[in-house]
């Protein structure tokens, strides 16, 4: 350990692969899929050196590296840092789950919870596992039966409707989307047991092949395979597991407080993305508060492995003040510049070649809000990146809420996404209450509360088709810019919501200004807010 201050690395080895670095004072984690621009990449080693570089560290200022898997647990000698010249002495591995444990409540205000994790796999045969949490540290108190398949769990029979459907394993989103087009009581049957704190699925095999037999066992007709949300038969399948979900994670939650008896509640995984299950969650009698981390699935090993380092190195659990997901670095001036020149240095890569002009704003927000009003879809970028898959006001594309011709143009021309898939409401924090049936700050974009009936028709942009919202609150306090951006907004228009969504086009979120900017040019964006620059395709 340095006499300054101790210095942990923690890497992810799975898919959403990626590294985080962590000192008492400083935090930097970012997924390797941001510098490869490959969707959902393992991988580590760019994810490694941009934290050694944010932090202005060598790797012999690094006090401990924390690594992790999922499958069988990955082993000190398995990890190939002894080729950077790090001693096995400063390497060690924690538990997938355990990792996740970690992120959620290190994170979270709770002094002590309850905490569980629902994924598709962790290690050997985790899946559903719980902790109670205290300031003496994590314990875990028990977990799925160790014979009962994967295939059972939560997590995997999530991703196995999800292929069934036609979409890869990782976009269980869009799942969770089609649910609300869908009637749940089309299909009349359990889907999970839950007792004793365990789950049991009724899915005997895992992937599409699982849903196929389940069907035929309980003779339902889920329609073809493949169907991508256009065919009612799916869609009904949706609601049904949606369904499902939400009442075994409820029961899961219930059980779990009625043993340690903490009322305050963590939930990570992959499942904790889930955010119409975890909105019915919050609202349970049993559970006086909810924490979700922005990075609940693998894209939060990193994070969670190297908060376990630095307990392990201090003896203290870590609780650093987390109020924004913005874990990456920011982008100088001079960065920007080099990006808006076309300078090789920028690593700008053009995919379609667009003439524009840019020019320095003196107040960026007013200028964003002004082009929203205008019914003008635009890119921006501000501050580090975030590491969840939600932009939150760093790397998003933003629209007017009050029209659906902005949602459908995003949809159609920019993103070129499913029709069925919301946008979210980035509302001001003081008042979210107006506008959703929402009590608690949902800063992470993690929520789905109700819209409320009276507010629906001045935001139709951002309503889905039940009428919820995945809201995302804004605190000007935590994301100045962001929030100067909705408060000009309110001015010009009354309406303190703009449309928020992810900055990218069927590639990984942008995250350095050259990525912004080639994104920018490639799509039907109309202006590119990026630092201070206002950029406009001539």
């Amino acid at each position: 350990m340095t006499p300054e201050e101790p210095c942990v690395i923690g890497i992810n080895f799975g898919h959403d692969g990626g590294a985080a670095l962590l000192t008492p004072t400083t935090m930097v984690a970012i997924g390797e899929e941001r510098l490869n621009r490959s969707r959902y990449s393992p991988g580590w080693q760019a994810s490694l050196l941009y934290c050694l570089r944010a932090a202005g560290r060598q790797l012999s200022d690094v006090d401990l590296f924390v690594a992790s898997n999922y499958g069988p647990q990955i082993t000190v000698a398995e990890t190939g840092l002894s080729a950077l010249g790090v001693e096995d002495s400063r390497v060690t591995v924690v538990d997938h789950h355990l990792s996740h444990a970690y992120t959620a409540f290190c994170l979270s205000d709770f002094a002590q919870a309850t905490v569980v994790v629902a994924d598709g796999g962790g290690n050997n045969t985790d899946t559903e596992t719980y902790y109670a949490a205290t300031p003496d540290g994590i314990t875990r108190l028990g977990g799925n039966d160790a014979a009962r398949p994967r295939a059972g769990s939560l997590g995997a029979t999530y991703e196995a409707f999800t292929e069934y459907l036609g979409w890869n394993f990782q976009e269980a989103g869009k799942t969770m989307a089609l649910a609300s087009f869908g009637d749940p009581t089309v299909h009349r049957g359990t889907l999970f047991d839950v007792a004793g704190g365990r789950v049991t699925g009724r899915l005997e095999q895992t992937h599409a092949r699982g849903v196929v037999a389940y069907a035929r066992a309980n003779g339902f007709d889920f329609g073809p395979l493949g169907s991508l949300g256009h065919d009612q038969r799916g869609i009904d399948a949706a609601a049904h597991l949606q369904e499902q979900l939400q009442i075994a994670l409820v029961a899961l939650v219930e059980q779990h407080i009625a043993e340690t008896g903490l009322s305050d509640v963590c939930i990570a995984g992959g499942v904790g993305l889930n955010c119409v299950a975890n909105d019915v969650v919050r609202r349970l009698p049993a559970v006086t508060g909810l924490f979700v981390p922005p990075a609940a699935s693998d894209r939060g090993q990193a994070l969670g492995n190297a908060l376990y380092g630095l307990h392990r190195l201090t003896g203290q659990l870590p609780r650093p003040e987390f109020r924004s997901d913005s874990l990456g670095r920011s982008y100088t001036d001079e960065e920007i510049r080099l990006a808006l020149r076309r300078d090789p240095r920028s690593g700008l890569v053009e995919r379609r070649f667009t003439p524009f002009r840019w020019r320095r704003e003196s107040d960026i927000a007013a200028c964003a809000a002004q082009l929203i009003a205008d019914g003008r879809l635009i890119g921006w970028f501000t501050g580090g990146s975030e590491l969840g898959p939600r932009a939150l006001g760093y790397r998003s594309m933003l629209a007017d809420p009050r029209t659906v011709a902005s949602r459908d143009a995003l949809n159609d021309r920019i993103k070129h996404r499913e029709p069925f898939r919301p946008f979210a409401p980035a509302v001001l924090a003081g008042r979210a209450s107006e506008w959703f049936e929402l009590d608690v700050p949902s800063p992470f974009m993690l929520l789905a509360p109700n819209v409320r009936p009276e507010c629906r028709d001045a935001i139709p942009g951002v309503v889905h088709i039940d009428g919820t919202a995945r809201v995302q609150t804004v605190d000007p306090a935590v994301a100045p810019q962001f929030g100067s951006l909705i408060e000009h907004f309110e001015k010009i228009t009354g309406v303190p919501v703009v449309l928020n969504t992810s900055f990218n086009d069927r590639e990984p979120i942008v995250e350095t200004p050259a990525d912004a900017l080639a994104t920018f040019e490639a799509s039907d964006l109309d202006a590119l807010c990026l630092g201070d620059y206002l950029v406009e395709k001539e």
